[in-house]
């Protein structure tokens, strides 16, 4: 077993908090993996957690009580079984992801362009259904090969099975709840459609809406990438050492999803973007059954996703606002982003984060609900 000396998880992560673990493992193949998590689900009911690019987690000041297993697998390999137009490519869940948006796009290749300089690794791509831009993993995701929990059993799963929806599969553990299924992504694969390197329309609508493209302008793979990094920087959401707005877990609060009639209870001017409703599946009435007596369709009311970024700013936090005393801030280039400052502790993170949950709850009645993974903190 790969066991090494426990790293301080300020170290490890891209909100640079959190005090060592008891124990680490570094897994750096995908049997050092199984390996690991088999023998830390064997020894019964002690705490554990896997990390890979440390971006998407906040965690505590005092020592994790149990083991951290670090995903350290790399590299990506191109298999059969794509359609024509398309390359199927098979991913370790430890390899860095826009290293892999970097190579695709270099190869002429399209599906995850879009997704350019998001943190962290590969194999949480499928967990949160990560995405920007109008592009989304559910699109490009063929299978996940996954280890659960309960049995250590290893097998492929089909994306249709993983409940893919917005930031959302069952695999991921919301703030509050366990995921509906307990296990760790060992590598997916993805079918990119081959576009070459000429300039060509884009089709998607909500991709030419994000980046301004003109419905019969054409535009290059590597265009995309290009103006995507430019568009996160300007953000602060691509990481940069010396800017303390990087030093974040990205957008730390989920895009409330609410119902039509809260929606229309909100400012006029706050963005909000509909979301397609569930169909009722098609009755079907045995004819045995008929008694002339057709039941009214039933219809889902629209759920409607609204912006955290607005709701925070317009609860009277601006850009750079922090408690008296504070090392944590929200970034002065982004309201969504809760930033280091340089040398700010969890409590002082979580306190940021509670802060803000209150005032956006009095001021429109939403409770804005964190998207990083919490260990050892509460809001």
């Amino acid at each position: 077993m790969p066991e090494v000396a426990p790293i301080p998880l300020r170290e490890l992560t891209t909100l640079r908090v959190g005090a060592a673990p008891e124990r680490m493992i570094d897994a750096r193949t995908r049997d050092e993996l199984v390996a690991a998590l088999r023998d830390v689900w064997a020894a019964g009911d002690e705490p554990w957690f896997v990390l890979g690019g440390g971006s998407n987690l906040l965690a505590g000041d005092d020592p994790f009580p149990g083991t951290v297993i670090r995903i350290l697998t790399s590299g990506f390999e191109v298999v059969p079984g794509a359609r024509d137009g398309y390359v199927r490519l098979r991913v370790e869940a430890g390899q860095n992801w826009d290293e892999l948006v970097a190579w695709s796009v270099a190869q002429g290749l399209s599906g995850i362009e879009a997704m350019s300089g998001i943190p962290g690794t590969t194999g949480a791509a499928p967990i949160q259904n990560v995405g920007a831009y109008g592009q989304e993993i559910v699109q490009t995701l063929v299978e996940v090969d996954l280890i659960d929990a309960d049995t250590g059993d290893v097998s492929t799963v089909p994306a249709s099975e993983l409940g893919l929806g917005p930031r959302t599969s069952v695999l991921k553990h919301h703030y509050g709840s366990a995921p509906q299924r307990q296990a760790v992504v060992l590598s997916l694969t993805l079918d990119l459609a081959v576009v070459g390197h000429e300039p060509r329309p884009v089709i998607d609508a909500r991709l030419r809406s994000a980046l301004g493209i003109a419905p019969d302008q054409a535009v290059t793979v590597s265009w995309i990438r290009d103006t995507v990094l430019a568009i996160r920087g300007g953000k602060g959401m691509v990481l940069d050492e010396p800017d303390h707005d990087t030093h974040s877990a990205g957008s730390f609060f989920n895009n409330p999803i609410v119902t039509e009639g809260v929606a229309q209870t909100l400012p006029a001017e706050c963005p909000r973007w509909p979301l397609t409703p569930t169909v009722d599946a098609v009755s079907v009435i045995p004819l045995s059954q008929w008694d002339g007596y057709i039941p009214p369709a039933t219809h889902a009311e629209t759920q409607v996703k609204v912006s955290a970024a607005w709701l925070i700013e317009n609860a009277g936090l601006p850009k750079g606002f922090k408690l008296p005393r504070s090392r944590a801030s929200l970034s002065t280039k982004h309201t969504l982003a809760l930033t280091n400052r340089g040398g700010a502790t969890a409590e002082e993170v979580g306190e940021l984060a509670r802060f803000v949950q209150s005032r956006v709850a009095s001021e429109f009645g939403i409770v804005l609900m964190p998207e990083p993974v919490l260990v050892g903190v509460e809001l």
